[in-house]
């Protein structure tokens, strides 16, 4: 990793965890009771820069690009899993697609807001009767002089309560489907967007989660995301980004929890001696250290792919997959190692447990990743094989 990291990424990862530590550690159990992260706590975030990591400076971001978003989600994944599911669903998926295939007039009016904190922004693709399908979406879009208007609604939206920009999803022309009837819209929640009432859920408590409505929203042309039509292309290429952010904060998870297992299992006195001397807690230990040293270069040549303009279809979708699991498998030996006390609520790994579990299943479940990655795998296999 040193030959991609930079003294200016060794100093942000540093600068990142200090702030970590002092504001964010403190009010983590807080946030994870209360079920709520105040929007303010979010948005004091964009004095350090942190809610416009990949926006370039010129529009009021930090241009750290891809591997310092990575850094970001990372050092706050350690600590903090809801609010990195905040952080990545407003810089990350619901930023991307305007950075993307955003019009210049576009990434004008919202960018630096967005960079600010004066707007946050979610990504909304997700229906009741589309999930991993997302295909089957039913969400429409119509247009109506030179606006559209739409109906329908969302669910499991990150930010739903909170956001103020939604980049939606929505049938244009339903006789073409997913490959040319789905459009991609800029929607400010000021136009009429309802919001549901917050899903109570297992981890990632602090997140805002919700189901959104649209009913007869006006959305002015200006507002189409990339080309009409086009929108399932958009949101493939904002999730094959997303999803190396992910990884990122599993991977942030999964050394803190190393760390304190580490600092348990050497300090735990059994039968007379530290349970770190025990072969078994060594297994555990060095498996974690393996995995994690794993997904670390995953992460970052998949990072560094992207910030090379690069495809990472195929790297991401393994980021995804592996990252996740292995975090959910890291944690739950770290529960092992900690005993009753980590299944106590009054030590973080038992949040941690709870909070990973998400990750295996939001921004395209495992599943599907491996679907996309064998579908990768064998496209290349096809077009080798005609070379020969």
């Amino acid at each position: 990793m040193e030959l991609i990291f930079t003294e200016e990424h060794k100093m942000l990862r540093q600068m990142v965890r200090e702030y970590v530590d002092r504001e964010i550690r403190p009010v983590v159990a807080e946030h994870d009771h209360n079920e709520e992260i105040p929007r303010e706590f979010i948005v004091k975030m964009a004095e350090q820069g942190f809610l416009g990591p990949t926006i370039p400076e010129e529009f009021g971001g930090a241009g750290l690009g891809e591997i310092g978003f990575c850094i970001l989600a990372e050092e706050i994944g350690r600590v903090h899993s809801a609010l990195g599911t905040a952080l990545g669903a407003h810089a990350g998926i619901g930023t991307t697609g305007i950075l993307l295939d955003g019009t210049p007039e576009q990434k004008a009016k919202y960018l630096p807001k967005l960079a600010a904190g004066e707007m946050l922004a979610a990504f909304a693709l997700t229906e009741p009767g589309a999930g991993s399908d997302a295909a089957a979406i039913k969400t429409r879009a119509e247009r109506d002089g030179d606006d559209w208007v739409l109906n329908g609604q969302k669910m499991w939206i990150t930010n739903g309560g909170i956001a103020d920009l939604f980049t939606v999803f929505a049938v244009t022309d339903p006789a073409l489907g997913a490959k040319g009837g789905v459009t991609a819209f800029l929607v400010e929640k000021a136009w009429g967007v309802e919001v549901g009432a917050k899903e109570k859920k297992m981890g990632i408590k602090g997140s805002d989660t919700r189901q959104i409505y649209f009913k007869n929203v006006r959305v002015p042309k200006e507002n189409v995301l990339g080309q009409v039509g086009l929108g399932f292309v958009t949101a493939m290429k904002i999730l094959d980004m997303g999803r190396m952010i992910l990884g990122a904060g599993s991977l942030g998870a999964a050394r803190e929890a190393l760390d304190l297992s580490i600092k348990h299992s050497t300090t735990r006195i059994q039968f007379g001696k530290p349970i770190a001397e025990n072969q078994a807690i060594q297994f555990y230990l060095a498996e974690m250290a393996t995995r994690i040293f794993a997904m670390e270069h995953m992460v970052y040549y998949t990072a560094w792919l992207a910030d090379n303009h690069q495809k990472v279809t195929l790297p991401g979708s393994m980021v995804k997959l592996f990252c996740t699991e292995s975090a959910s498998w890291i944690i739950n030996k770290a529960v092992q190692i900690h005993g009753g006390m980590g299944y106590s609520a009054e030590y973080p790994i038992e949040r941690m447990f709870r909070d990973a579990r998400i990750c295996e299943i939001f921004e395209g479940t495992n599943e599907i990743q491996k679907l996309v990655i064998a579908r990768e795998v064998l496209r290349e296999h096809a077009k080798h094989a005609a070379k020969v």
